[in-house]
């Protein structure tokens, strides 16, 4: 019973560093800005990940392609992921490494945004699409543990989450995100939520 009650308190006490870092605060302010811009103007927002990351990429476009707490229009948003037989075949014939980067080589234009979560910041696949969407003029942003790994370089925006514990990071991915969604949905709808 003690260790639930740790590890709870872990997950608590990772949220409270992120709710006392106002530089932490404030980024997480401008990629709602960022991913606001984006929609407005007609653009898409892409995420990224893998494993239990690839999960929380998924989790988050549907929050904007779906709905959050508005009934309201979808949004373009989407998991770059989720075409396995892209995914299988880009792996096999060129590599995984490859798998983000070419996808947003053929459809990320100028002014859309890709979010690529990795909680080490160090994910190659994810590096490669940041590489190819930063020569395309697309906003990048990092949802990363607490050193920001090699993504840390490659971010327009780093929300790098003060933990190296990889479920922590996650929890507060996610929480983050939801953030992000909700006040995205917000500014985008005129709809405040609760």
């Amino acid at each position: 019973m003690q260790k639930i009650k740790n590890i709870i308190q872990s997950s608590i006490d990772t949220k409270q560093k992120i709710l006392k870092n106002e530089e932490l605060i404030s980024t997480i302010e401008k990629v709602v800005e960022v991913v606001t811009a984006a929609f407005k103007n007609g653009n898409r927002v892409y995420f990224c990940g893998n494993g239990g990351s690839a999960a929380d990429a998924q989790h988050l476009a549907a929050e904007f392609s779906g709905r959050f707490y508005t009934d309201r229009k979808a949004l373009p948003a989407e998991a770059l992921h989720c075409n396995t037989s892209y995914l299988t075949a880009v792996a096999n014939d060129y590599g995984y490494d490859v798998v983000y980067s070419r996808m947003i080589d053929g459809i990320g234009e100028k002014g859309d945004v890709l979010i690529g979560l990795s909680t080490s910041g160090n994910s190659v696949n994810i590096i490669k699409a940041f590489e190819v969407a930063r020569e395309k003029g697309i906003h990048t942003v990092s949802f990363t543990g607490t050193t920001g790994g090699e993504m840390k370089s490659m971010s327009d925006y780093l929300i790098n989450v003060p933990s190296a514990d990889t479920p922590r990071i996650q929890e507060s991915h996610i929480t983050i995100g939801h953030i992000i969604c909700q006040l995205v949905e917000e500014k985008v709808f005129n709809a405040p939520n609760p």
